[in-house]
């Protein structure tokens, strides 16, 4: 007892309570992915609320000097007998488009119960204080610390704090027409069963018109089932713009639409409404199904996921090294097939994996925050086979749902980290994962700085040439890629007979209120794909330099280098003529083997003759003045995610022609060192880019930029450049990374060794670019479920030890037939001659 007390009082001046804004980790350690449910459980430090698995716990104290911990483990409860008698499966079907929320998408890891264990550990001895022991303390120590582990247990978890942005899909407004909605007088009585459709006779979907009572179908839906868009109609030719759908009303409330405001909407007058047709919504019940059960079940039609999950067949769980399963944390899918890809590529391995020893040992006080850190503790996670194990069947589960499920890893923590900040990947909503791959790869390149970059695996030139159709003269430029994007010309289709008479009887089921037939998807050469890359594209109103004036040019794609690993990406989503997007489903033969030689540039020919490069006369030399710029253009371009200075000299130099062609400058200058610098005019003073006043540098943006490889001068410079803001000021300085490079050169003293200067020169030079035979391999695939890349759900395929395996989330299975014409982005491997 006396070791005990004189233990605690050495540490009791550490021990403090979680205040607001402190993230208190104690779901998940900050070096691997030990949770309170491990065997040996989560050590949680009382200072700085990190938590530890046991291998990481020492290490943190022998670093830190932090000696006080909480030892927090959880156990499974078993199931009490009379659980299966109960009614209620263990898994319940959501009812509600929401995640987080009561009826909607679970985000716990599973139904169980637990018994938690808590109890004081104080290092480097491991001496465990029970909280019954604390009781004999002195009342002021008992009090401090009992108050410290009460905090900490009740706080939220740092994880969840971000996870939990609950989704809503069915949050609804009131209606604007709710409160002075017209109603007819001399309406007839609505009977509360036996209802039809006025015009049709169709006796489900009905929706009754809350100005007239009329009684009518609603819409028919993209499968051929619903209604013929009766009541719809009649809201065009009346103007009457409320309904219910009968069957749904209950003592709760209903479905109401608003076809003025197209959305559903609440009517907080609904039941005053109902009665004016002499229905009484206290004695309603549910006969149908609502509108959100009725799109839940229609994402379990589709077609597609079928077939890419390979629901159908029997597959054989895989577990060990390289086998892992990540865990759905609510519309992550995205990001686990992508990283599941990523880290099935040697370099990721080696960069992050092999070197996991080296990149902890210099993790940052708060490994949590460090980018680094995170990324080789996934990568460890995915490749050791630690956490590639059966989930633990427990009584009650569904046989079928738990076959082949592992218990996996849950990344919250990367998660959060990488997206942090980002208006879309901090989010729960679904994602495009081409869009995260390029989010991920732009991180990487912010903190490989001054040390070796998996991502010149990706990396490829592109050559383009702008030829002039007037003066025949030619521009040759090359710009930086990491994914090749591929258009699906459906004009290629080869089964185009197949798809008329399809189309053909799909209206007639339409037409007479039958299922639609079975789909028949367009079959699209992948050599077409990659002819329509490389057909010339038509520039009109091109600034010909040459001419001094408007010109027609043509402009090809080439390959100026082949990657390691070449990404390629099918434009699968596009918009229809009304601006909604819409996902082609599109089969398409892509090859296991490609060979892209026949696409490599050659640059400037013998008997080609080079553009001037020469801006358009927008100045007069005798009157200085600034130029007059298309600022409708300037901003289309600013929206996509130009510099707005560099947005404003692609419309000077390209002479006000049109969005177009300064695009084209946009996509042929953006490796320029003066890219993002202001427009400077001969004669006309330019406004500067960098703020001078204003508050001075945060300290901890600084030392952010500097842990990048940047100097401190550096820092502060891109820092007062963007008004202090770490996220701009990250971009502005890469940006200007070859300016700060040759700035920097100039002030290094004369006695510089080699090395240097040759580091130098290759920073300066730019992104290094490796280069090969154009001979590839196809290794990997992530495959889209659904109708928008803002729904539905990925998966990926990777091959390994000859085979190919499915990674769904937590499932890791060999594949039996994966379904390779299906895919959103392809990754494929050199083939080493």
């Amino acid at each position: 007892m006396a070791d005990m007390k004189d233990a605690l009082l050495s540490v009791l001046p550490t021990i403090r309570v979680p205040r607001a804004g402190d993230r208190v980790h104690k779901d998940e350690c900050a070096f691997s992915f030990h949770t309170p449910e491990s065997d040996t459980g989560l050590y949680i430090c009382m200072n700085t609320f990190l938590g530890f698995g046991r291998p990481f716990v020492e290490r943190y104290f022998n670093k830190t000097g932090q000696r006080a911990f909480l030892h927090f483990k959880r156990i499974p409860k078993p199931k009490s007998d009379d659980s299966s008698s109960s009614g209620d499966p263990p898994r319940k079907k959501p009812t509600r488009l929401a995640i987080g929320m009561e009826g909607g998408f679970d985000m716990a890891e599973d139904q169980c119960e637990y018994e938690e264990m808590v109890k004081l550990v104080i290092l480097p001895e491991f001496l465990e204080i029970q909280r019954e022991e604390l009781l004999e303390l002195p009342e002021m120590v008992r009090d401090r610390v009992t108050s410290a582990i009460e905090a900490i247990l009740s706080a939220d978890s740092a994880s969840r704090k971000q996870e939990i942005q609950a989704w809503d899909g069915e949050v609804r407004q009131v209606s604007k027409h709710a409160f002075n909605l017209p109603q007819l007088e001399g309406v007839p009585r609505i009977p509360p069963c036996g209802w039809k459709c006025s015009v049709c006779d169709l006796r489900e979907n009905l929706w009754l018109n809350l100005t007239d009572g009329s009684i009518l179908c609603g819409r028919r839906y993209f499968d051929g089932s619903g209604g013929n868009n009766h009541a719809v109609q009649h809201y065009r030719e009346t103007g009457y713009p409320l309904a219910v759908k009968l069957g749904t009303i209950t003592p709760d409330g209903a479905d109401v639409y608003s076809y003025d405001e197209d959305d559903m909407v609440l009517d907080p007058s609904l039941a005053e409404h109902l009665s004016h047709f002499g229905i009484d919504m206290m004695k309603m019940q549910k006969t149908d199904k609502t509108m959100t059960e009725l799109e839940i079940d229609m994402n379990q039609r589709i077609g597609e996921w079928e077939l890419i999950q390979e629901s159908g067949v029997q597959l054989q769980p895989l577990y060990g090294h390289g086998y892992t399963g990540i865990r759905n944390l609510g519309n992550s899918c995205y990001l686990n097939s992508t990283m599941q890809v990523l880290f099935s590529i040697p370099a990721f391995q080696q960069k992050y994996v092999e070197r996991m020893e080296q990149i902890f040992q210099k993790a940052p006080t708060d490994p949590t925050q460090d980018f680094n850190t995170q990324v080789a503790k996934l990568g460890n996670a995915l490749l050791s086979g630690e956490y590639s194990k059966p989930a633990v069947e427990r009584e009650g589960d569904a046989a079928s749902e738990q076959k082949g499920l592992q218990d996996g890893i849950a990344p919250r923590m990367f998660k959060a980290l990488v997206g942090k900040g980002h208006q879309e990947f901090s989010t729960n909503r679904q994602q495009d994962a081409q869009e995260f791959f390029l989010h991920f790869i732009n991180m990487v390149e912010r903190n490989c700085r001054s040390s070796s970059n998996p991502n010149e695996v990706f990396r490829f030139l592109v050559e383009e040439k702008i030829k002039c159709l007037v003066s025949q003269k030619v521009k040759y430029t090359q710009r930086v890629e990491y994914i090749l994007q591929l258009p699906v010309p459906m004009e290629a289709a080869l089964n185009k007979e197949e798809l008329s008479i399809y189309e053909q009887n799909r209206l007639q089921a339409e037409q007479e209120h039958r299922p639609p037939p079975e789909l028949v998807r367009a079959r699209i050469p992948f050599a077409s794909c990659l002819e329509a890359f490389a057909a010339p594209e038509q520039l009109d109103e091109f600034w010909s330099a040459a001419l001094q004036a408007k010109s027609n040019a043509l402009k090809t794609s080439r390959f100026a280098s082949f990657p390691d690993y070449l990404v390629i990406q099918i434009k699968k989503f596009t918009f229809g003529l009304d601006w909604v997007p819409k996902k082609l489903d599109v089969s398409i033969d892509v090859p296991e083997e490609l060979d892209l030689s026949q696409f490599r540039g050659g640059g400037l020919q013998g008997d080609e003759e080079e553009l001037p490069d020469v801006a358009p006369p927008l100045v007069t030399p005798d009157e200085p003045k600034a130029p007059v710029l298309d600022e409708s253009v300037v901003t289309q371009l600013v929206e996509m995610g130009f510099p707005a200075e560099a947005c404003r000299k692609a419309v000077y130099y390209t002479g006000n022609s049109g969005a177009e062609a300064a695009m084209t400058w946009v996509m042929s200058h953006m490796d320029d060192p003066d890219f993002a610098h202001p427009l400077v005019v001969s004669g006309v003073s330019a406004p500067s880019s960098v703020i001078v006043g204003g508050d001075p540098p945060s300290e901890e943006h600084i030392a952010t930029i500097i842990s990048m490889g940047f100097s401190q001068e550096q820092a502060v410079r891109a820092l007062r450049a963007t008004n202090n803001s770490l996220e701009r000021a990250v971009d502005w300085i890469f940006s200007h990374i070859d300016d700060l490079d040759a700035e920097a050169a100039m002030d290094m003293s004369e006695g510089r060794s080699a090395a240097e200067s040759v580091s130098e020169s290759l920073a300066a030079a730019g992104p290094r670019v490796r280069d090969g035979a154009g001979r590839y391999e196809l290794f990997a695939f992530i495959s889209h479920m659904g109708t928008s890349t803002m729904c539905g759900h990925y998966v990926c395929h990777i091959k390994k030890e000859g085979r190919w395996v499915i990674y769904n989330d937590q499932k890791v299975c060999a594949s039996e037939k994966p379904p390779k014409d299906l895919g959103y982005i392809y990754f494929y491997q050199r083939v080493q001659s």
